[in-house]
């Protein structure tokens, strides 16, 4: 990835979804040739000069302060995890691994807990949302994860290319897209990726979508929120899912679909925890190397 690329890129598509009015400045009567802000008018929010604005666009400023890095935040008014992308683009990059990163593993302890979670779905991400765990219903309400070899047991291979997703993910072009955003949000704090450049690619060339959004340029770590499921035997499923980093590895997210007691969706799990009980409850540890 030529981060220099991606921070312009980034930077220009901040600031072109804000308006003069929005952050506060007074329209001026010059013709405005690019949509949003100006690359004067966010120098002059950030406290920085336009010069010096302009390298940074260009990737030819060097690495600015964090005084700096928190102005322009400010100034394009971004999110905590466009911040932390921003951080990661401007960051002086460390030399390529010539040796190719260690394969992820979970540890007993949270395949442990993906077998006590047994009533509702939960799984565990890795880099670029490699599915390294999950548990029966997990592998029941989205697609089984199990039965693919292990370079395929990925997230956004299933959204986005597994014909099935459209019709069983609800609000299907939300969570694709969202999906898209978590990948740029890796991408920029891991460059040299080999195996992320080779997912963008095949994404590229086999989803319809995914290029429109990858060049959003929209980034977002995965924390809470619905998802809503079209299964086919229990029907509608409706989930409020959190999201967490297990200690001792960052790069690895637990992920967690709970559900109201009492309601539909958890009389349908329950329905559907039956109906798959002949099945695996879990994988063995053997299996989650990625």
């Amino acid at each position: 990835m030529d981060r220099s690329s991606e921070l312009a890129d980034f930077l220009r598509s901040r600031r072109a979804r804000i308006t003069p009015d929005r952050a506060g400045l007074t329209e001026d009567r010059r013709p405005r040739r690019v949509p949003g802000l100006r690359r004067d008018e966010v120098a002059r929010l950030a406290g920085v000069s336009t010069e010096y604005y302009t390298r940074l666009e260009q990737g030819r400023a060097g690495t600015p302060s964090p005084e700096v890095v928190e102005a322009l935040a400010r100034a394009l008014q971004l999110d905590l995890a466009e911040r932390e992308h921003l951080t990661d683009l401007l960051a002086r990059p460390a030399p390529a691994r010539r040796a190719p990163a260690e394969p992820q593993r979970v540890r007993p302890g949270l395949h442990l807990m993906l077998q006590t979670l047994e009533h509702v779905p939960a799984f565990v991400l890795g880099r670029r949302t490699d599915v390294l765990a999950s548990n029966r219903l997990a592998r029941a309400v989205l697609t089984d994860f199990d039965a693919l070899p292990v370079p395929q047991r990925n997230l956004a291979r299933y959204y986005l290319l597994d014909p099935e997703a459209r019709d069983r993910v609800g609000d299907w072009a939300q969570i694709a897209a969202e999906t898209v955003a978590i990948l740029r949000l890796e991408a920029g704090r891991h460059p040299h990726d080999r195996r992320l450049a080779d997912l963008v690619g095949e994404l590229t060339l086999r989803s319809p979508e995914f290029t429109t959004w990858w060049n959003d340029h929209r980034v977002l770590r995965r924390t809470h929120g619905t998802k809503h499921y079209h299964h086919p035997v229990v029907g509608d499923l409706h989930f409020a899912y959190e999201s967490f980093q297990p200690p001792g590895d960052p790069d690895q997210t637990l992920c967690v679909y709970n559900v109201e007691p009492g309601s539909a969706t958890a009389d349908a799990l329950r329905l559907l925890s039956s109906w798959t009980a002949a099945g695996p409850s879990a994988h063995t540890p053997s299996a989650e190397a990625h």
